[in-house]
């Protein structure tokens, strides 16, 4: 798994290959099949945004091994990083990255508005494939350079459909779909049309200690533009 800097990340250069503002990326049998994306498009039609990816196997097929507890847990991901600023989804503005993701992670569950394994218990998920808006900043400390933003509930910004853990996270209870060779997501967005995107596919991971950073990137898999240069474009369904 590759590392990468924010200054890259920001980078809203085309670079790449774009087709018809999406992204493809050419297969490489040395990555996890189930995390090598093949391409990847965003449509809106100015309410509804999707974002969706394809992979080389099949998307959702690999999750993260429980270890029983929360500290040093993983998380698994497919993430769109994007040029929107935070504050659209009700983050501070200006404060890093804003980006949709699905995760798994069956050591803690941070969907308090889902219940992902429809048991009728919303507290006991997480395992299960999920969304959530996130704000990436950069870390040293992470091993990919990226972590999700440490923050204080109630002082910082954060979302009404925030699970209210101490990052830039928020569960807006938006189911996504994963089938076959294809993982998207579809949540509520508006003036979505030419936002640049990029797609990735990552692991993260809950600091061991439970301090800051507590949520590193710890690992990537691929990268749809190969750099972080978001050259994806949200297109107008016709």
């Amino acid at each position: 798994m590759r590392n990468f800097a924010l200054s890259a990340m920001l980078a809203l250069a085309a670079a790449g290959t774009a087709s018809a503002h999406g992204i493809k990326s050419d297969t490489d049998a040395s990555k996890t099949a189930a995390f090598d994306i093949t391409g990847s498009e965003a449509t809106t039609d100015g309410r509804l945004a999707t974002f969706a990816l394809e992979v080389a196997g099949v998307a959702g097929s690999m999750k993260p091994v429980s270890i029983g507890k929360l500290t040093g847990s993983k998380v698994g991901a497919y993430v769109w990083p994007t040029s929107l600023d935070p504050a659209v989804v009700g983050f501070d503005p200006k404060s890093g990255i804003l980006a949709l993701a699905i995760t798994a992670h069956p050591d803690f569950d941070d969907t308090p508005l889902y219940d992902e394994n429809q048991d009728g218990d919303p507290a006991n998920d997480g395992a299960d494939w999920h969304s959530h808006w996130v704000v990436l900043t950069k870390e040293k400390a992470c091993g990919a350079g990226l972590k999700v933003r440490d923050v204080s509930p109630g002082v910082d910004l954060l979302p009404e459909t925030a699970p209210y853990l101490p990052i830039a996270l928020d569960s807006p209870g938006v189911s996504p779909i994963l089938k076959g060779r294809t993982a998207q997501v579809t949540v509520p967005l508006k003036n979505a049309e030419s936002v640049s995107f990029d797609a990735v596919t990552a692991e993260l991971q809950i600091n061991e200690n439970g301090e800051k950073p507590l949520l590193c990137v710890t690992g990537v898999y691929d990268v749809a533009s190969g750099d972080l240069s978001l050259p994806g474009k949200v297109v107008l369904k016709k």
